[in-house]
């Protein structure tokens, strides 16, 4: 028998002062058995980061066609496709494509991811975003992951304030190009 995906609850604080957005998110997510938990969490930041009306989470994460994250407006049409870790070349060519914005956020090394990228001839490179989650902010998160967690999240200047019960830790969002300098 197949282990099933296990279900998260997420009741997340935001204040996004970059955006001028105030919300209290629950958001649900599964972490597939072949997801790695610093995986699972850097899509669960991303949905934080990048949430507004119709943002989602794919149906799975071998679907090729589909993005990790997604926004579409209410005429159905994708806006934003988010990918989550080091997706391949191809992938990112078919996002940018695809969507009329592409964000990627990177748990891993992100000057590698970005390297490889510039040298791809992906489509539209220029307007894709790279962001690099901070591996010691993270492995924090990954520490206290509980299936049902309240954390608060504070944005201000791409800075990530977070606060989990009486634990608090912040970071930089770096935002990397994919075009040369």
């Amino acid at each position: 028998m197949a282990i099933g995906a296990t279900m998260y609850v997420f009741t997340v604080e935001l204040a996004d002062a970059d955006r001028n957005l105030y919300q209290t998110l629950e958001i649900r997510a599964a972490q597939h058995p072949s997801e790695a938990p610093d995986y699972f969490l850097t899509r669960v930041l991303a949905y934080c980061l990048e949430y507004q009306e119709g943002i989602g989470f794919s149906k799975g994460l071998a679907d090729r066609d589909e993005p990790t994250l997604f926004v579409r407006d209410l005429t159905g049409a994708l806006t934003l496709w988010v990918e989550i870790g080091t997706p391949s070349a191809e992938r990112v060519h078919q996002a940018s494509k695809a969507a009329p914005r592409v964000a990627i956020y990177c748990h891993k090394d992100a000057q590698l991811l970005a390297s490889k990228l510039r040298d791809a001839g992906i489509y539209r490179a220029e307007s894709i975003e790279l962001y690099e989650i901070d591996r010691a902010a993270l492995a924090q998160l990954v520490k206290r992951l509980e299936r049902r967690m309240a954390l608060s999240l504070t944005v201000s200047e791409r800075h990530i304030y977070c606060s989990i019960g009486t634990d608090s830790f912040d970071f930089q969002l770096e935002k990397l190009p994919l075009t040369p300098a």
